[in-house]
């Protein structure tokens, strides 16, 4: 009778170990790969579900959005980033081709989730769509032949500026041309590439947009002149009904530019945000 109580004595804590031990191995395991928005937002889980992120990009701005004509695919840092989203999505991507005239549009009618195409954020255009944080800061810049002799802007008096159709730069370089005391005359066209070759014949003397944008269509004739003004800010846009998923895309911008990955995309690309103009 002592033998069999002292059997149980010692049984009993054993099997107390086992039932907690049970207990811990049945509790289900916290979910940490999926980031807390996307359980709370039926606008990421419809990308999720449908399993491709369709987005807006530039194919025709090197280092930012550009179809490498010889491979047939997109580079750039927009695209990096768009990779990246996608990546975190767990889901394929689609890139469109958009225009500064054609990515409102787009947007508007439900053919891509987002536009990450040197899209640079205004109050006017917050009240259109949906910006993240920025991504990226640039400013204005004018591309120029060398043997123009312009070197100032000044120097652009009377003179005629090519500017991208749909782009808030003629708005920008006329209010900037009202400061200085000067008249300007634009010509507006439909692509970078247009705008670029219009330069180099000579139809305009000036090709002007963002600075990062003109460093990719310098040529042997051209050059970047020694001037930028209004310093803007590029951020990834959604329709403005979209507000989860612009807060879930905010998030990632955030987290991406405290960690060092943007940075690194900065690199990769050859690039180096603005921090101050000559305005």
């Amino acid at each position: 009778m002592k033998k069999k109580n002292h059997t149980l004595f010692l049984t009993f804590p054993l099997l107390v170990l086992v039932a907690i031990l049970l207990f811990v191995v049945k509790q289900p395991i916290a979910q940490t790969d999926t980031p807390t928005e996307l359980s709370n937002s039926d606008q990421v889980q419809a990308i999720i579900e449908r399993g491709v992120l369709r987005v807006g990009v530039k194919q025709d701005v090197p280092n930012f959005g550009y179809k490498n004509p010889d491979s047939g695919e997109f580079e750039g840092l927009e695209i990096d980033i768009a990779r990246k989203i996608a990546d975190e999505l767990g889901v394929d991507i689609e890139f469109t081709p958009v225009t500064a005239q054609t990515r409102g549009p787009l947007l508007d009618n439900g053919q891509v989730d987002l536009v990450i195409a040197t899209f640079t954020i205004t109050e006017e255009r917050k009240l259109l769509y949906n910006f993240t944080t920025p991504y990226y800061t640039d400013a204005v810049g004018f591309l120029v032949n060398k043997d123009s002799g312009i070197k100032t802007f000044t120097d652009l008096n009377g003179k005629t500026i090519g500017v991208a159709q749909g782009s808030i730069t003629r708005t920008l370089v006329s209010e900037l041309a009202d400061k200085y005391g000067i008249a300007v005359n634009f010509a507006e066209l439909g692509s970078y590439p247009e705008l670029s070759v219009s330069l180099r014949a000579h139809r305009t003397d000036a090709f002007s947009v963002d600075q990062s944008i003109l460093s990719g269509y310098i040529g042997s004739k051209s050059e970047l002149m020694d001037f930028s003004f209004s310093a803007s800010d590029y951020g990834i846009v959604t329709k403005l009904s979209n507000k989860d998923l612009n807060n879930y895309l905010n998030s990632l911008v955030e987290k991406w530019t405290s960690d060092g990955t943007l940075q690194a995309f900065y690199d990769a690309n050859g690039l180096e945000p603005v921090t101050e103009t000559d305005e």
